[in-house]
């Protein structure tokens, strides 16, 4: 890092770019509302007011430009009777907007704004008589002009700022396609941050290094720049987008979808590595900052050199990149509808799901199944019944059926707002003359499997001491169920030490957690059929994720569907958080993070096609020389050779992070994965930092 990337870093992590934060957001319902618009020409609307009320900020030492100065909550285009209404009618998907989509971004830059405008002017020549089809494209126009404008008016400051390199630049894009990877870099930051102004969130970047190569590749063969300057723009690119890092009002501070995915194979099935993806890998792990977040698409055969420079952004311990195996992913989409051009090009979104960018409209994430609390539901009314072992299990499949059919009922009805400029955006929205809300190529919807770990450990031990070896009558574990443990700390402990554990490569576990994961697919699967299809005509893609669940299944959310958890078969208190994603339950003893992969590595992910990541805190000791860098890079590979999924690594020092809890204001920069993203440690609630810290740490 030269020294002004090293000042722009260090002024965005002190917030300076928040001086520029206008306090009072736009008002858009009272035009809306006096001109008796329609909610898709409101949305419109709402982009061209977002884009005019923009300040057009240029810095002295800046070469990509765009800072946000409008507050990040979106003004509302309906008042809130009208949503009630709709809320009445539909299901809302988290904030309501859509989300967790990824635009067609090489598509967007190769034919530049004004291309895209003239596919929408030539669709409404087409839809003429269509006057849906004709509304949807005039939004799609207004919405586009928008950003033309918001361009123009950042080159017009920097004309009268003396930044004539700056002007030139957004005098061409992002209207034109871009000549150059600066050219494309300032247009992408553009094009994206518009789609929050919008108020759809947690928006991915896509296949980065595919589509953005051709640039710079042009750049280096014209010797109009090397790769020490491409370096110099990437990193200013990626702190811009940490400038953002207040977008998302979710859980956490950082948890904002800015997700990019790097190599694996193209659309064809050749290697798509190539420099620009050890490029951003080598400048996110120099800037050590939160944004983007990285996946990266491995196979076994993926050269072990690109593994450990991975392993390097692991070191600094920024919780990625996280690891996909394109040998397990690809079938698994491909199993679930998915063509093999399209399953090959998949990327991330926000945290792991998978989708396809331009052409998904999957709703990744409309909740999540307990396993624990199907599990529980079983052990206790079975043993009371006096049923046997199998038929534990079969009313714990019974319960997994009910939520599953619960969460497709509460999504028969889903609603979302258009969104005529993401939907420009889209592969073919603008070509087929509907918005994007409509849906696109794939409608599908995702489900996270939680506490998959811990739901198998509590099978296991009732399995062994209360069906196989007898030493805990049926009574005696539901009395204990019951009173929480209290006056039962014997056999408490009995369960948590003794039962089987997932994590340990031990059949007894493994295989109750493979059937588990089995029963939840074919819940899902019984909707993938005519006779039981989802709205829209997409199918469940049952996951393994858990996403926040380990902590609102054990101490409960307002507003949350799924069902709170007690205490549980395998010795975990009340209150007690679930194992985060694919990860052994939190007070297991396991072997280590060998025994963990061959574990989860026998689930058959061709049917939890979903996404979620076997989850590996390892000690920062073990990243202590470039030796031990290789073989963890190694066990990455050893992941892939398994047949898992996907794979994060977190680095972590205990004693680290309880300083950082009591002393702050040291550890400003500490980041840490969280569940299926990176944040700063001191910016967490309580709750998250104390399971993080609590996390078992292998090595």
């Amino acid at each position: 890092m030269n020294e002004r990337i090293r000042q722009l870093k260090e002024r965005t992590r002190q917030g300076a770019h928040h001086v520029w934060r206008q306090k009072t957001p736009v008002d858009v319902l009272t035009e809306c509302e006096a001109e008796d618009l329609s909610l898709p020409r409101r949305m419109a609307r709402l982009i061209r007011r977002q884009c005019e009320a923009e300040a057009a900020i240029v810095e002295p030492d800046e070469r990509i430009v765009f800072t946000r100065t409008l507050p990040a909550a979106i003004p509302p285009v309906m008042r809130g009777e009208e949503w009630d209404a709709i809320a009445a009618r539909h299901t809302l998907h988290e904030l309501g907007p859509i989300s967790n989509v990824c635009a067609d971004w090489g598509m967007v830059l190769q034919q530049g704004l004004l291309g895209r405008k003239d596919a929408a002017l030539a669709a409404r020549q087409r839809y003429v008589h269509d006057a849906e089809a004709v509304e949807f494209l005039d939004c799609a126009v207004e919405s586009i002009d928008a950003v033309l404008g918001l361009a123009a008016r950042h080159a017009a400051t920097a004309r009268r700022v003396g930044r004539h390199d700056v002007a030139e630049i957004l005098e061409r894009v992002p209207a034109h396609p871009p000549r150059t990877f600066h050219e494309a870099l300032q247009a992408l930051r553009l094009l994206h941050a518009v789609v929050w102004l919008g108020g759809n969130y947690h928006v991915g970047l896509g296949r980065f290094d595919q589509y953005m190569w051709p640039y710079l590749r042009a750049d280096l063969q014209a010797g109009r720049l090397d790769m020490d300057g491409a370096a110099d723009l990437l990193a200013e690119f990626f702190i811009s987008l940490n400038r953002d890092s207040d977008l998302y009002p979710g859980v956490q501070q950082g948890d904002n979808g800015q997700t990019i995915t790097l190599g694996g194979v193209t659309r064809d099935g050749d290697d798509a590595v190539n420099e620009l993806t050890r490029l951003v890998l080598s400048v996110s792990r120099d800037l050590a900052m939160i944004d983007p977040k990285i996946n990266l698409r491995i196979s076994p055969r993926t050269d072990l050199d690109l593994l450990t420079l991975a392993t390097e952004l692991t070191r600094k311990g920024l919780g990625f990149p996280q690891y996909s195996n394109d040998d397990v992913v690809i079938p698994g989409l491909v199993a679930h509808g998915y063509s093999l051009e399209d399953a090959r090009d998949y990327a991330v979104a926000a945290c792991w799901e998978f989708l396809i960018p331009g052409r998904g409209m999957d709703v990744v994430n409309i909740g999540a199944v307990s396993l624990p609390a199907a599990v529980d539901c079983g052990v206790r009314a079975g043993l009371a019944a006096g049923d046997d072992f199998a038929g534990i299990l079969r009313r714990t499949e019974e319960d997994i059926r009910r939520q599953v059919e619960a969460l497709a009922g509460a999504y028969a009805g889903l609603w979302l707002p258009p969104a005529p400029y993401y939907s420009a955006l889209m592969t073919d929205c603008l070509e087929r003359g509907r918005d994007l809300s409509q849906g696109a190529t794939y409608n599908n919807f995702g489900i996270h499997g939680a506490g998959l770990a811990n739901a198998a450990d509590a099978l296991a031990a009732v399995r062994r001491f209360v069906f196989e070896e007898r030493r805990v009558s049926p009574a005696e574990l539901l009395a204990a169920l019951e009173a929480g443990y209290a006056g039962h700390e014997e056999l408490r402990r009995l369960l948590e030490a003794e039962g089987p554990k997932v994590g340990n490569h031990d059949d007894c576990a493994d295989d109750l957690m493979t059937a588990l994961a089995d029963l939840f697919a074919g819940a899902c699967e019984g909707y993938a059929s005519s006779e039981r299809p989802t709205p829209r005509g997409g199918i469940l893609r049952p996951g393994t994720g858990s996403a926040m669940y380990y902590v609102w299944l054990a101490l409960g959310h307002e507003g949350m569907r799924e069902p709170l958890v007690g205490a549980t078969a395998e010795g975990r208190r009340a209150g007690e958080m679930f194992g985060a994603n694919l990860a052994p339950s939190p007070n297991a003893t396991v072997r280590g993070p060998i025994s963990v992969l061959q574990s989860f590595a026998k689930l058959d992910y061709r049917r939890i096609c979903n996404g979620g990541p076997i989850t590996l805190e390892l000690a920062d000791t073990v990243f202590r020389n470039d030796e031990a860098l290789r073989k963890t890079a190694m066990l990455v590979r050893l992941f892939a050779q398994l047949g898992g999924q996907q794979l994060q690594i977190n680095s972590l020092n205990v004693d680290t992070l309880r300083d950082a809890k009591a002393h702050p204001e040291r550890h400003q920069n500490l980041i840490v994965r969280v569940w299926g993203w990176s944040g700063y440690f001191c910016e967490l609630d309580e709750e998250y930092q104390d399971h993080i810290i609590a996390r078992h740490v292998y090595g």
